[in-house]
């Protein structure tokens, strides 16, 4: 039978098999569903994440199966526009009428998604099956491209819904790709399971994708999703456990890894943002919005205690730089500047992007932090990403597991105590009012925190810096009038292509007041915009 909605759009009801023993196994909130024949399931079968991991050591045993992309032609002309005006139907909504249960709805496949991903559901009694896919169970237009592709082409990712349905709060689409809506409601930074290769000269970059899900309802805002990942060089069984909290999301990853060939950059935990200009990059600004990005820095909280953060930057080329921790406490992308007057974008609120943390769980022993920030001119290009890297080799069937925390909040979920920095902003060297010293760059950080509010100018805060090469000069360091904050000024005279690397915090009888400031700064392109402006 085909129903219209009014709207051009028809759905086909189709007789579902296995309804009874579906909703025995996984809960009420699928009855109407499967009453209306919205719904099939495939057969039980057992499942557990042990069985997965055997799994995922098998296929990284065997060579590795490049997926096929079945009616390509078709997929490449479902455009974002069309892909946008394709709608799951809320009828069919997974657990949708649960309310012990989070409500998940399937993304349809496009040019931009064109692997199917396999998704399950796991009961209560460990069994799993297979939720098949029907074109009936989305709403598309009559003259949408997708109504020419098979009747079991398969879906492109899955979304969690908030309660009443309306909006999302955690979705997985594209590669091993995902995503949360924070603690505002506002989509940002995305995570991934694994980073191969990237950014490696004369390389290409891999993308290991899940080919495979399992869904397990722990709570109204919780859920358990085990993944299946496959690529060329490595196979891996994932269990994410995410929970929807009042202050954010929090995820624990215990991802079991199997190396099918060497790599040579392997990314646990990646992080993937976007910085276009911010208040220390005014000079790269052609929009009229102060500032454009999704994160503002990289935060790293060693093994030996250091807090250090690392303001973004808009390189000129792509830039890879690696920090060395030993038995790290966790690094994140963050959005510190919360303030909408330093964005003025009232459509997507840059202000309430989420801040990402890793926590390691367990010792992640010996590594790197690596940032690869590459240059773009629109906020519409992921332009940064940052992942943990191990310093032990990877080589053919050599096996790990990593386990970590992702909390997507407002701002660290393990405050620092020492000061960090609230702003970083360049300009002409110099003192006003007198010549301007050419060449030269003048550095003004505020730091903001306890430890800072009790100092006065009399106190004796001194200032470490370090420059790779260059002369620092007009160094000075007060408490800034009618705030909480201190001032760092400094002049830098460095001419070049070559990035300058910067080391700097504020200190009091030796002990440091404020987190390390690392800042890489491109002298040439900053003074080539300083020089055609009046």
């Amino acid at each position: 039978m085909d129903v219209n909605d009014g709207n051009g759009v028809t759905r086909r009801r189709v007789m579902q098999t296995g309804g009874a023993l579906a909703a025995l196994l996984f809960g009420g909130g699928l009855d109407r569903a499967l009453a209306e024949g919205l719904v099939r399931f495939g057969e039980a079968r057992p499942f557990s994440f042990e069985g997965l991991k055997q799994t995922a050591e098998a296929l990284a045993g065997a060579p590795y199966s490049k997926p096929l992309v079945r009616a390509a032609d078709v997929l490449e002309t479902i455009d974002y526009d069309a892909h946008n005006r394709i709608g799951f139907d809320p009828d069919a909504t997974l657990w949708g009428e649960d309310p012990a249960s989070p409500a998940v709805r399937f993304f349809h496949l496009g040019r931009y998604f064109k692997n199917p991903v396999n998704v399950s559901v796991v009961g209560p009694d460990g069994s799993a099956r297979e939720l098949l896919y029907s074109a009936d169970l989305f709403t598309r237009p009559l003259d949408s491209p997708s109504r020419r592709l098979p009747d079991d082409i398969g879906f492109a990712g899955l979304r969690v819904m908030d309660p009443g349905q309306k909006d999302d709060w955690l979705a997985f689409l594209g590669a091993s790709y995902w995503r949360t809506s924070g603690p505002f409601g506002q989509f940002g930074l995305s995570t991934r399971g694994l980073a191969v290769d990237t950014a490696i000269p004369n390389g290409s970059e891999e993308f290991p994708r899940f080919t495979s899900f399992w869904l397990e309802a722990t709570g109204e805002n919780s859920l358990v999703i085990h993944a299946l990942m496959d690529s060329e060089s490595v196979a891996g069984a994932y269990r994410i456990e995410s929970e929807k909290r009042e202050d954010g999301i929090v995820q624990e990853v215990e991802a079991a890894l199997y190396m099918r060939e060497a790599v040579e950059r392997l990314g646990i935990a990646p992080l993937t943002s976007m910085y276009w200009y911010g208040e220390n990059s005014r000079h790269l600004a052609s929009d009229w919005r102060p500032e454009i990005h999704d994160s503002d820095g990289l935060e790293i909280w060693s093994g030996n205690g250091e807090r250090i953060f690392r303001p973004l930057n808009n390189p000129p080329h792509v830039m890879v730089n690696s920090f060395m921790v030993t038995g790290p406490k966790g690094f994140g992308l963050m959005q510190r500047d919360r303030d909408f007057e330093n964005y003025q974008d009232d459509g997507v609120f840059y202000e309430k992007r989420a801040s990402l943390w890793v926590e390691p769980l367990g010792d992640w022993s010996e590594g790197c932090v690596d940032l690869v920030e590459l240059p773009t001119d629109d906020e519409i290009h992921d332009n940064i990403v940052a992942f943990w890297t191990p310093s032990e080799p990877t080589a053919p069937g050599r096996a790990m597991t990593m386990r970590y925390r992702l909390s997507w909040v407002a701002d660290n979920p393990h405050p620092a105590e020492v000061a960090t920095l609230a702003s970083l902003r360049i300009g002409r060297g110099g003192v006003p009012g007198q010549p301007r010293p050419e060449g030269v760059a003048k550095f003004a950080l505020d730091f903001r925190g306890e430890k800072l509010k009790r100092l006065s100018r009399e106190s004796g805060v001194a200032a470490k810096i370090e420059a790779s090469r260059g002369e620092i000069g007009l160094v000075s360091a007060y408490p800034v009038v009618g705030t909480d904050e201190w001032r760092l000024l400094f002049d830098l005279d460095a001419q070049g292509e070559e990035p300058v690397d910067l080391r700097v915090y504020l200190l009091h009888e030796g002990d440091a007041l404020t987190e390390t400031v690392l800042y890489q700064f491109f002298p040439e392109t900053f003074l080539e915009k300083m020089a055609a402006m009046p």
